[in-house]
């Protein structure tokens, strides 16, 4: 070997010898890092995961494997569930060009990011690009929600479209009209983007229908659904989670029914509606573990602008007393019928508000006005106060919205089948 060879060698070896030694040395002070860093245990870990918003959990699963399964589990996706505030979940066209609403609603932009329902159908059903029917964007919705906090409302988005009308929700989870398919529901995280298609059922005309959507805790969720037969009597047919096809149920009494106009509310373990549009003296109740049906008489007639709700697991019913007053009435159980009238409110000279919900955390009570403004009563202050909010941010007709929680819940269980997830 040659002088010049040998020279070439052993800088090569030095070469290597220092890049070995660099690797060592740099070994060890990572070790050595990560050896100062305190153990965090899991649970701490989660304690402060659980007080990030939702749209921080969606990024901060995928920091890590330990963070994705702390995320993920059935007990921190519940105990999220449990903290998080109600918000009210509307749709608004993408293209507000034939629609006279403000300005708010043309702000959204589709964009590569955006969730469509319609496209996730089509790629669960494996349609091929080249055979998808064109949708015609102004036929689409956006998903948007409003959070009433602190005085003033929020609108949020959550980058996604569909083409059918809100059907039901429960625990983050909403039901779709499929447009693609006539009958058809889709059940939706907007959040998770998680998306199911749901067997077909009996398809009646919207106006003659009402779906509730219930958590059944280990049985997963049901979903009800009212509508009036070809016999004029009121049918009723229920979905359980994971089952292929609707189960077929005895409904309420013939005669009971009278309209579908009101969404059902979920309290004391059952589903409540309120079966005409004014002057009703009764709500029909479905209980949700013997799936039968009861008439429960309120304790006074209800009127146009009346509700019920839910408030802290027991059934509300929020009434116009008189020209300006407006009382609340608690029914705490379903063996014993007494309603309780725990509060009158003094409105003053705002005499047509609409009971939208009551707070999870707060003992305050929202209303819309007419003309579309937002109040709140907060009963501890004995306050009634106006929300502030753009005009025209939020659709006037009581049909539009639908109460929601943002939330990382699926529908689905152990079966994963039909089911698809971005």
């Amino acid at each position: 070997m040659s002088e010049k060879a040998s020279k070439a060698m052993s800088l090569l070896k030095l070469v290597e010898e220092r890049a070995l030694l660099k690797k060592k040395i740099d070994e060890r002070k990572q070790k050595e890092q990560l050896d100062s860093i305190p153990y965090i245990p899991k649970d701490c870990v989660s304690n402060i995961l659980i007080r990030l918003p939702i749209e921080s959990l969606q990024r901060a699963r995928f920091v890590c494997k330990p963070w994705y399964g702390i995320i993920n589990s059935p007990k921190f996706i519940r105990s999220n569930l449990c903290q998080s505030e109600r918000v009210m979940i509307f749709l608004c066209p993408v293209n507000s060009f034939f629609h006279d609403w403000s300005n708010q609603y043309s702000n959204f932009q589709e964009n590569s990011t955006t969730f469509s329902v319609e496209s996730r159908i089509f790629d669960l059903k494996s349609v091929h690009v080249l055979h998808r029917p064109l949708i015609e964007p102004s036929l689409k919705y956006a998903i948007k929600y409003m959070l009433l906090a602190d005085g003033k409302s929020i609108i949020g988005e959550f980058n996604a479209t569909c083409l059918g009308k809100i059907r039901a929700s429960c625990d983050g989870l909403i039901v779709v009209d499929n447009k693609l398919k006539k009958g058809e529901l889709v059940i939706v995280n907007p959040v998770t983007r998680e998306l199911s298609l749901l067997p077909l059922g009996t398809i009646c005309l919207p106006h003659e229908e009402s779906y509730g959507l219930v958590y059944c805790g280990t049985q997963g969720y049901k979903l009800v659904h009212l509508f009036l037969d070809e016999s004029q009597f009121i049918g009723c047919e229920v979905l359980q989670t994971g089952e292929k096809s609707w189960k077929v149920i005895d409904g309420p009494s013939f005669g009971l029914m009278k309209w579908f106009g009101y969404d059902p509310v979920f309290a004391i373990c059952a589903l409540h509606w309120v079966p005409a549009v004014d002057h009703c003296e009764y709500i029909v109740t479905m209980t949700i573990d013997d799936e039968k049906f009861h008439k429960i008489m309120l304790p006074k007639s209800s009127r146009f602008n009346d509700r019920i709700m839910e408030v802290s697991e027991r059934l509300c019913f929020v009434t116009h007393e008189e020209m300006n007053e407006i009382s609340i009435w608690l029914l705490e159980s379903l063996s014993s019928v007494i309603w309780t009238k725990k509060y009158t409110i003094a409105v003053g000279c705002i005499r047509d508000l609409i009971p939208l919900y009551f707070s999870r955390f707060k003992w305050e009570l929202y209303f819309l006005d007419k003309d579309g403004s937002i109040f709140s009563f907060d009963f501890e202050f004995e306050q009634m106060r106006k929300i502030a909010t753009e005009k025209g941010s939020f659709p006037i007709s009581g049909a539009s919205y639908s109460l929601h929680v943002n939330s990382l819940v699926s529908w689905q269980n152990k079966e994963k089948a039909r089911s698809v997830s971005m």
